[in-house]
């Protein structure tokens, strides 16, 4: 079974900055003195967002009455368009 999933960071330039986010994860961006520089930004950005959802996700769900965990395989890191 594979989760991966592609999205497309949107880049623009502010003065000497690029900036970098995407719509799919909307509170995640990124940003460098290139445009590779800020779109790696934004992807470890993404990361640590999902990170932190699937920590928030694992608390909640340990606290249920019956929990079994199914999935134990690491989530694939995004891969960005």
């Amino acid at each position: 079974m594979d989760f991966g999933i592609t999205i497309t960071p949107e880049v623009h330039k502010d003065g000497k900055w690029y900036v970098a986010f995407c719509p799919e994860v909307p509170e995640a961006n990124g940003q460098g003195r290139t445009r590779e520089e800020s779109v790696e930004s934004l992807k470890e950005g993404i990361i640590s967002i999902m990170q932190d959802r699937r920590r928030d996700a694992h608390g909640r769900a340990h606290k249920s009455p019956g929990f079994v965990p199914i999935l134990t395989k690491k989530t694939a890191v995004p891969q960005l368009a």
